[in-house]
């Protein structure tokens, strides 16, 4: 039987890499692009096709900065298939990133360079907004909106004879000291990137205590320093290029500077060819390339309280209720001014 796998933000970067390699490693799989800009979801696929002309790969719009985006993407999932083997969580954004510059010359010519380019520790800030449902950008984009579509999946995902996987996109940049249990959806903070992604690990642990038992797995993987869209939208162009030499060589030294996307979707591609009871749920699955250009992938534990997991699940599922009661009166409010005109 085919396996049906889902990848949101699909058209580029990590999650475009991870395509490629899922479709060489199986070509009979069916991939499904679950991204927010059809027409590049389009580019995508036909570039998907043109090196695997006999590939199965469909589309699905999916804005998961939007409830209402997710529940209708949702909707068309379950209509389109019976089950999913893997789900993918790969979309993300990280707005109007301001950077220390003082910081990063001083680190730059320093003994710490390697830790500031892998964690951006005191070098990043972002400016977020809110969205149209009334919650923080990045909160809803890179954790809510994954966690509301995870939960309208339920009925494809939790099937007690067949294992389902969830594999979240973290980063390095997911630290504990940027996330608040008072303030989930970092609303106070300059740091919601980091926080977003330190509630994503922790998410991924309390699904796996809630959903193990009902065929469900969850894993983290960090991508290591990637030169994304995402990543080029810290600095200025000229910046890169006075940098991006010292960078490869530094990655002569360290094993965490990816650098590419192909690179950078190794711990993904490899979590594809494990068996979910062999791995660690309280671990996070490191992409990592040789100073020779070898990838592999290698597990760190995560910096996770169990207790805080719980309390974060507890949040959220609250969090789902209020949604769902704002989009509910929200369309009985369009329908009641529809038959109004």
């Amino acid at each position: 039987m085919e396996k049906v796998v889902i990848v949101t933000g699909a058209n580029s970067g990590i999650g475009l890499a991870l395509c490629v390699r899922l479709l060489t490693e199986d070509s009979q799989l069916r991939l499904c692009l679950a991204c927010r800009n059809m027409q590049r979801a389009e580019a995508a696929r036909s570039a998907l096709l043109t090196s695997h002309p006999d590939a199965h790969v469909d589309l699905l719009h999916l804005d998961v900065g939007s409830a209402q985006s997710v529940l209708a993407a949702a909707q068309e999932v379950k209509a389109r298939y019976n089950r999913i083997d893997f789900l993918y969580l790969n979309a993300g954004i990280m707005p109007n990133p301001q950077l220390n510059v003082k910081a990063f010359f001083k680190g730059l010519f320093s003994r710490n360079v390697i830790n500031m380019f892998a964690t951006a520790e005191g070098l990043l800030t972002q400016q977020d907004l809110l969205n149209s449902d009334g919650l923080q950008e990045v909160f809803a984009t890179n954790l809510f909106g994954h966690f509301l579509l995870i939960r309208e999946l339920e009925p494809l995902l939790c099937e007690a004879d067949h294992a389902s996987r969830i594999v979240w996109t973290s980063s390095s940049n997911a630290r504990r000291s940027a996330f608040s249990m008072e303030d989930i959806q970092h609303r106070n903070g300059t740091e919601p990137y980091s926080s977003s992604k330190y509630a994503s690990d922790m998410l991924s642990l309390a699904l796996n205590r809630h959903k193990n038992s009902q065929g469900l797995f969850s894993s983290v993987i960090c991508p290591g320093l990637v030169m994304t869209n995402l990543t080029y939208g810290i600095l200025p162009s000229f910046f890169w290029t006075i940098i991006m030499p010292i960078m490869w060589l530094i990655r002569i030294f360290t094993n965490t500077f990816t650098l590419t996307p192909y690179n950078g979707a190794e711990a993904l591609h490899w979590l594809f060819l494990q068996k979910p009871e062999s791995l660690d749920p309280r671990a996070k699955y490191h992409s990592l390339t040789s100073g020779l250009g070898t990838n592999y992938t290698q597990p760190h534990p995560m910096d996770i309280d169990e207790g805080m997991s719980e309390d974060l699940y507890s949040k959220l599922l609250e969090l789902e209720k209020v949604v769902r009661k704002i989009l509910s009166e929200r369309n009985a409010d369009k329908e009641a001014n529809g038959q109004r005109e």
